[in-house]
């Protein structure tokens, strides 16, 4: 297979930036009935009487939101053979219907492994972005990458 990025793209200091997905409210609610079904994301009027004020998506949507705008960005066109996990994860800011979201990666550190030396891990900053530029969901993880075959 071809790839556009090997572990050696991923320098520190590198950003991607891809997307635009707009959330609405039916795909909130239909998500968070089948796997987050607490009463702010799938009842609009209960939600009103949260914190939240209103209907927001569940942070693990906005977790698959960020993982489906990575692959088009970049990981379905690299050599990404998996991930250790995530180290981090914040829901900085409630995302609500209509809210447009957009990703951005940017590498914090990447080396070569040293017991595999045809693999090297990149750790990343992980960004989804509302509408207005405000951070909305925040992680830090991992990726595992195969090397040039010419570097090694």
């Amino acid at each position: 297979m071809t790839f556009r990025y090997w572990f050696e793209d991923f320098k520190p200091g590198h950003v991607y930036e891809h997307g635009a997905r707009r959330l609405e409210e039916r795909e909130i609610i239909d998500f968070a009935r089948e796997w987050d079904p607490q009463r702010y994301h799938v009842d609009p009027e209960a939600a009103k009487a949260t914190p939240f004020g209103g209907l927001i998506a569940s942070g693990w949507q906005s977790c698959g939101v960020a993982m489906r705008l990575m692959c088009d960005a970049y990981l379905n066109d690299s050599s990404c053979v998996g991930s250790p996990g995530i180290d981090e994860i914040r829901f900085l800011r409630p995302v609500r219907p209509g809210d447009t979201l957009r990703f951005r990666a940017t590498v914090l550190d990447s080396a070569p492994s040293r017991s595999r030396a045809e693999r090297g891990t990149v750790t990343f900053r992980w960004e989804l972005l509302n509408q207005s530029g405000d951070v909305v969901l925040s992680m830090i993880g991992r990726q595992l990458y195969l090397r040039r075959p010419d570097v090694r």
